[in-house]
């Protein structure tokens, strides 16, 4: 048996990326024109992020738990089980999370959005937006074909960073519990297309850094006692 210092990245990877990348121009296939809708969705997210309309915290809460749940059983438990085993457990953790944004930010309305500077809401916004629609370019820019293309609501990789990008705008220490999820998966995801010898793996992780930093410490923003969480502080 070889010494565990001896293993690679690549040691880990269950299939190629040729393999890969069918698997994904299948599913594009199989569950076509929903990307249509998820992509809908994701500009839905950027309106209520931008407006200040009513209930927009448990909508936008509501609609990314619909596009996690999905990705969760229709990508990772019906196909990417197929060639990854530890797939059923990425089909669990993304419908906990799911599960997550329903509890907390539609049932208990939790999930409320702080009033960020212009500069932290462009951010933000601007990597919603890029999720959805600028994402899906990676595959062409890659030279793969366009029925690879990954979409928000139907891909996991964009409705990960999508995600960070609108939870990093969350008031309170509450954004970090739901933020657990998507930064593991980006970090999962990155590291799985970087065994692959794919740059995209180097596109993941910067974006969901780039998502993040809006909820990094900075500057601090105004709330009255009624809209603080028990117990958190800003930011």
């Amino acid at each position: 048996m070889s010494e565990w210092w001896t293993y690679r990245l690549t040691s880990f990877l269950l299939f190629s990326p040729r393999t890969y990348y069918r698997l994904l121009e299948l599913y594009n296939l199989a569950i076509w024109p929903a990307q249509l809708a998820g992509m809908a969705i994701g500009l839905a997210i950027v309106a209520l992020l931008i407006g200040k309309r009513g209930h927009r915290d448990r909508i936008i809460a509501g609609l990314l738990a619909a596009c996690w749940l999905w990705v969760a059983w229709a990508f990772h438990y019906q196909r990417y089980a197929q060639i990854n085993w530890v797939a059923p457990w990425f089909a669990a953790a993304f419908a906990f999370q799911a599960l997550l944004l329903v509890v907390v930010g539609v049932l208990a309305g939790r999930l409320v959005l702080q009033p960020a500077s212009e500069g932290k809401l462009w951010i933000a916004t601007s990597m919603v937006a890029i999720s959805v629609l600028g994402y899906p370019l990676l595959a062409p820019l890659t030279e793969r074909s366009w029925t690879t293309a990954e979409t928000f609501g139907a891909a996991a990789d964009p409705t990960a960073i999508a995600t960070i990008a609108a939870l990093a705008l969350v008031r309170g220490r509450i954004r970090w519990l739901l933020l657990v999820v998507p930064l593991l998966w980006c970090a999962v995801a990155g590291a799985t297309l970087w065994a692959m010898k794919e740059p995209q793996g180097l596109v993941v992780v910067a974006a969901a850094l780039l998502a993040l930093w809006p909820a990094m410490p900075g500057t601090r923003h105004g709330a009255s006692d009624a809209d603080r969480l028990p117990g958190a502080d800003e930011p």
